[in-house]
């Protein structure tokens, strides 16, 4: 892999932020990493990352002007919940969707990076998007942006959101891709409910140096209106995010105010919306995985037109899959070459 430096112009409504005039990414010079999927659509995909600029300003400019050609489809999806934050988006959006399919619900899903395959990253309705469903609409929105300028992340963004227009859900889980405010899926005029998950220093190069100008950015994704969830955060990122929140006039929902959870080798306890709720224990590994499945019961409870009941809750809390993190592997060719009493 070649070290590219790629030039960010950040002079799009806002002050630029500190070091974010150059940054660098682990790339192929010139392009992006090509994703891995199969033949049908891996062709389109290439030629997209032709069209991704050297010079990227942080802006939703691009993605507006693809999805306005493509009949804003942005503007006709299921109800959305959108996640952002530093750590635990994935995971989040797992347990959400485990628990709504307990529930019943049927979900979309859009999460990066993908783990093997590129069409992980768009889940219709329980199942990843076919390969030639995926080729599809990525040669339509290739078609619809002429040749013009575009990042790998924006087109295919607008790719995944004319699939989940198209076909039919209860509900689209939409993970942020970096930051929030200038973030290719930070077009929904008005979600259901916007998440917030752990906040720590990331992408300073694009974000800021500091914790309360990161948060500033995660936060854009909060809406007039709108309630908001929020994890529990150091103190720097929980003001920032509160004054977005009341300045929008969105109810703020806290992790440590309005809801907690405790865990031991037996189970989860969630006390939250003047309940107590005992639960089992998450199916993802690692202590901080309760912390992740807490802030999904408190995403349901403040879901409008949802109901959830205490047994998808549970089940959702066993049946979560969430491939190549902590993940014990029990079978596979790794897990059958390893010697006697060992593990991976």
């Amino acid at each position: 892999m070649v070290r590219e430096i790629v030039q960010v112009s950040t002079n799009q409504g806002r002050p630029a932020l500190p070091n974010d005039v150059a940054v660098t990414e682990q790339r192929p010079a010139g392009r992006p990493a090509a994703p891995i999927v199969r033949p049908g659509s891996a062709a389109v995909l290439e030629r997209l990352t032709r069209l991704h600029p050297r010079l990227i300003d942080l802006s939703l400019g691009r993605i507006e002007r693809l999805l306005a050609r493509l009949g804003n489809p942005e503007r006709r999806l299921p109800p959305v919940v959108h996640v952002a934050g530093t750590n635990g988006k994935g995971s989040v959006v797992a347990f959400l969707r485990a628990i709504l399919e307990a529930a019943g619900y049927s979900a979309h899903a859009y999460t990066s990076p993908h783990l093997v395959r590129f069409n992980e990253r768009v889940r219709l309705a329980g199942s990843d998007i076919s390969d030639e469903a995926l080729a599809a609409l990525l040669e339509e929105c290739e078609k619809a942006n002429a040749g013009e300028l575009i990042t790998f992340f924006e087109i295919t963004t607008a790719a995944a959101l004319l699939a989940f227009a198209r076909a039919p859900a209860d509900v689209l889980l939409l993970e942020t891709g970096l930051g929030g405010r200038l973030d290719a899926t930070n077009v929904v005029p008005r979600p259901a409910l916007t998440v917030l998950t752990p906040v720590s220093l990331d992408h300073q190069h694009f974000l800021g140096e500091t914790l309360a100008e990161i948060a500033g950015e995660k936060a854009g994704i909060v809406k007039p209106g709108v309630v908001c969830v929020s994890a529990l955060q150091e103190d720097a990122v929980a003001d920032v995010i509160a004054g977005r929140a009341a300045a929008l006039g969105a109810p703020l929902v806290c992790g440590g105010r309005d809801w907690s959870v405790l865990s031991d080798g037996g189970g989860m306890v969630f006390e939250g919306g003047g309940r107590t709720r005992n639960l089992p224990l998450p199916a993802l590994v690692g202590a901080h995985q309760a912390e992740n499945a807490a802030l999904a019961v408190a995403c349901v409870d403040h879901l409008p037109g949802f109901t959830v009941p205490d047994a998808a809750l549970a089940q959702g809390m066993t049946a979560v899959d969430w491939p190549g993190r902590l993940q014990h592997l029990m079978r596979g060719p790794l897990a059958e070459t390893l010697p006697a009493g060992w593990e991976v």
